[in-house]
């Protein structure tokens, strides 16, 4: 269920804080060599959100993320700029097993409910990367977090839920980057409300204690990015505290979320 993550701008692993493309942190780390470490230490997946695609999505890393699922034996889940029903198909075909979907989603939602018909729900987790407002509703945010969508998280799960929704990525966007823990309520109250669907959790995650407190949530699996890139903890120890059992790993590639290691916006 750990799940770790790296963000990828222009082909270098960055980090992003709170989403804001103008806060970014470069580390001198080769994709690749850093993936496969995190999967030498256990990780079954790797997560990648391409920050680049999600900002622009003329700018998409395709190659660069073919390159890596090419290099790698773990399961890939990707986000980031997709718009199109040829670049689903695209990641898919490269060998990506789980492309992730924010933005889209949001705005429009039946074509993406179409695209659970025809690929399954298992090759499509939604994005949902919210901002909490003073009422307590959390609005999707998209267009890699720069704007906000106008619908709330529960809004889109009831959209989707006839369609076989499985898989869903939470990022509380004011705990990205921060390494100030995750938002647990938050997961404990989604997990609570839809208990049939697969959360994983993102940002703020600095300590394994902060990993306890997300296993204990009810989430059903945690992206970690920026602690594992600092080296707060690594992988293997993430794994001791919350052992594997059908996900593992995230990598994010410009665009995402961003996060401890949130998802980006993965759309």
């Amino acid at each position: 269920m750990i799940i770790p993550a790296i963000d990828l701008i222009d082909g270098e692993v960055v980090r992003l804080y709170q989403g804001d493309y103008n806060q970014k942190t470069t580390f001198d780390l080769p994709p690749l060599s850093q993936l496969k470490s995190y999967q030498d230490q256990g990780a079954r997946w790797l997560h990648i959100v391409d920050l680049t695609g999600a900002k622009d999505p003329d700018s998409r890393q395709t190659r660069l993320i073919s390159e890596l699922v090419a290099g790698l034996d773990a399961n890939i889940q990707v986000g980031g700029g997709i718009r199109s029903e040829a670049q689903v198909a695209e990641l898919l075909e490269i060998g990506v097993k789980r492309v992730v979907i924010g933005s889209l989603a949001v705005k429009e939602t039946a074509l993406v409910q179409s695209w659970f018909t025809k690929y399954g729900p298992d090759a499509i987790c939604l994005a949902l990367d919210v901002n909490i407002n003073d009422s307590g509703e959390k609005i999707v945010a998209v267009s890699g977090w720069q704007s906000g969508g106008g619908k709330s998280l529960e809004s889109l799960v009831e959209a989707f839920k006839p369609y076989g929704l499985k898989h869903a990525l939470v990022t509380d966007i004011s705990r990205d980057g921060t390494l100030t823990g995750a938002n647990n309520e938050l997961y404990r109250e989604i997990a609570a409300r839809y208990p049939e669907i697969n959360w994983q959790a993102s940002g703020g995650i600095a300590t394994l204690d902060d990993v306890a407190d997300v296993r204990d949530s009810g989430a059903d699996g945690i992206i970690i990015g920026k602690a594992l890139l600092i080296e707060n903890f690594n992988v293997k120890q993430a794994i001791e505290c919350w052992p594997n059992t059908s996900i593992n790993i995230s990598l994010e590639v410009n665009g995402s979320v961003a996060n401890g290691s949130g998802d980006r916006d993965a759309s």
